[in-house]
């Protein structure tokens, strides 16, 4: 399980420590910087697929991800008796993130190509990667160590041993190294973030995926665009939770009954309602009774990732579902750690009341803006978990 999130010079996150448990809600007003941690959550599993570097050029290179104030806010700035002024970077260019687990930790340092790289001057590269071992990074605890190019291995008699080749300036090398007898531990990180799972604004429009009979298959794991839909709750039904399914409905919808059809192969959805002559096809379903069916699918997977992030999942919900909703982010918490980033007070209050009654660990991390710099309300510098990062 992670225990702590870091991420430095990333949009608004000039400098954020995040302590993480087992059920994770990260709320706040509009632009104080929930999606850029999302997002930053993101770009640590691209680590994993050698996605990083792609991804970052894609959201307009470091420049227009990097954080846009200035390196330090004066006292006199915070006082209110300065205005605040840009000043000459002092510093290199470098955007960093890492984790922390209950055994293993991993940072990555991005900066500028030096020097800039022609058609490719917007590719971010990376400076810095390690991996450690135990809660924090010290240099005794590394395991692997990249810098620029060069990977080095220790070895079992703790002596350092060349990785064998240089990598690109754009490779992780989360990505390039997996020899489970040189690096098993590698290994085993890179595929604890590759089954890190995301959903983010599941489609229920008129020609989302979900509405469209689908060619099935016995599907533990929904897609990213709901087009499995059918077969994933068939599949849970089938194997996953006994009654899981139908407690998920009638907890939402009172009377109703979900059932799969299948013909030839082909499935699809029949929502059957009470005081209905017929079921209701995918295609006629109400945009929010549709996404509820959707979380149901992803958050009851028989195949539990080992971090399942969601990004405002309460989004075209009616209040009346999101006691339900919350029920089922709690109950997935009981096999995967979640992290579920919000702005709904009504799904808050829900998500804290299905946690108390089942004695699942909750934290709230309530993020304000301070200066156009994210911070979490209430922590000061002794609360934020031990963090150090590696330098280049």
């Amino acid at each position: 399980m992670l225990t702590a999130l870091a991420i430095e010079n990333y949009r608004s996150l000039l400098r954020l420590v995040v302590p993480l448990r087992r059920l994770n809600v990260v709320t706040g007003a509009n632009g104080t910087g929930k999606s850029s941690l999302y997002r930053a959550l993101r770009l640590l599993a691209d680590a994993s697929r050698n996605g990083a570097v792609a991804a970052l050029a894609r959201e307009g290179g470091l420049p227009s991800t990097l954080w846009a104030g200035p390196e330090n806010v004066s006292k006199a700035v915070r006082r209110g008796e300065q205005p605040i002024q840009g000043t000459v970077r002092t510093k290199a260019v470098s955007l960093r993130m890492g984790f922390a687990s209950d055994d293993y930790g991993y940072a990555m340092d991005f900066g500028l190509p030096q020097p800039p790289a022609g058609a490719f001057a917007l590719d971010p590269e990376i400076k810095r990667e390690v991996l450690w071992a135990g809660p924090f990074f010290r240099p005794a605890a590394l395991l692997m160590d990249r810098r620029a190019g060069g990977v080095r291995i220790r070895g079992d008699d703790g002596e350092w041993e060349d990785g064998g080749h240089a990598l690109q300036p754009f490779d992780s090398m989360l990505s390039e190294f997996a020899d489970p007898r040189r690096a098993p531990e590698l290994l085993s990180v890179r595929e604890r973030i590759r089954s890190w799972r995301f959903y983010d604004h599941l489609r229920t429009d008129a020609d989302a995926p979900a509405r469209q009979v689908q060619v099935g298959t016995r599907t533990t794991v929904l897609d990213p665009d709901g087009a499995s839909v059918a077969a994933a709750l068939q599949t849970i039904r089938e194997i996953g939770p006994r009654g899981g399914l139908d407690e998920a409905i009638d907890n939402a919808f009172p009377g109703s009954r979900l059932e799969v059809r299948s013909e030839a192969g082909r499935f699809e959805l029949a929502f059957h309602q009470h005081g209905l002559l017929r079921p209701l096809s995918g295609a006629e379903l109400s945009d929010g009774t549709l996404r509820y069916l959707l979380w149901v699918a992803a958050l009851l997977t028989p195949r539990p990732p080992t971090l399942l992030v969601l990004n405002e999942p309460e989004t075209s919900l009616h209040p009346d579902l999101l006691p339900a909703l919350a029920n089922l982010v709690v109950t997935a918490a009981r096999s995967t750690q979640v992290i579920v980033v919000t702005h709904s007070r009504p799904f808050l209050a829900a998500l804290q009341a299905g946690s108390d009654e089942t004695k699942v660990d909750l934290q709230t991390l309530e993020l304000v803006k301070e200066f156009g710099q994210t911070t979490i309300a209430g922590q000061g510098p002794l609360d934020e978990p031990a963090w150090k990062w590696p330098s280049r």
